[in-house]
């Protein structure tokens, strides 16, 4: 009983915290929340981490409503969901949706005619998944002085891996129909941003390193915590 209020109490806060990100940005790329998705998923664990994002997602949204809204509500928690399951050492399942996703851009035709640069951190993450997830298993446990590799790493394919629920939704899913967008327009816009998605990537590593590792190794020191919690 403990334990469940516990991770209700913590689902509250990371929900909390990941709203209170997105309303603060600055119009800056996507959300400022994707500098906490990693540690939802690391922390919370698969389950609670992607049931804290996408509460905050929500709550966020109904606030401060965009035409967008459907990217992040759905993305945003994938992507804590994938470090979710790799903390849990869960790479087949976190593959089959990587390549599922993947596969159904490269059979659209639209992705078929996007210039292959625009996804290479995709194509780079979905090759780290399995050995990133072998070396997480003991996340918890690792020496300090490895944890800012190991966090930044799995925060890395996060990241990319909301990207990548981004691409699918408004490809293969077809939401640039349900926007109006014509297929010039959709190839304007991969190819605007897509230097914008590599500076996240960077910015999400860099951010992790600088304060992920610390807050993860402050958390090992509490006594009766297992992590992650789900």
């Amino acid at each position: 009983m403990r334990g469940t209020s516990r991770t209700v109490s913590l689902v509250g806060v990371f929900a909390a915290l990941h709203a209170a990100l997105y309303l603060s940005s600055v119009g800056l790329w996507r959300s400022w929340s994707i500098y906490l998705e990693p540690l939802e998923g690391l922390i919370l664990g698969p389950y609670a981490g992607f049931l804290a994002a996408l509460i905050g997602s929500l709550v966020a949204r109904a606030i401060k409503p965009t035409d967008l809204w459907m990217f992040g509500i759905i993305a945003e928690p994938v992507g804590v969901l994938a470090c979710g399951l790799i903390a849990k050492n869960k790479w087949k399942p976190l593959i089959l949706m990587y390549i599922t996703m993947l596969g159904a851009y490269f059979v659209h035709p639209l992705g078929r005619q996007l210039p292959l640069w625009t996804i290479l951190d995709v194509l780079a993450a979905l090759v780290l998944i399995y050995p990133v997830t072998e070396i997480s298993k003991s996340l918890f446990h690792e020496p300090a002085e490895r944890l800012p590799f190991i966090i930044s790493l799995a925060a890395f394919i996060g990241t990319v891996m909301d990207s990548l629920t981004r691409i699918f939704l408004l490809i293969p899913a077809g939401l640039y129909i349900v926007l109006g967008w014509p297929p010039e327009a959709v190839r304007f816009a991969f190819i605007m941003e897509a230097a914008d998605s590599y500076i996240e990537d960077v910015l999400v590593i860099v951010v992790m390193l600088i304060i992920g590792a610390p807050i993860v190794a402050a958390l090992r020191k509490i006594p009766g915590m297992k992590y992650p919690l789900s």
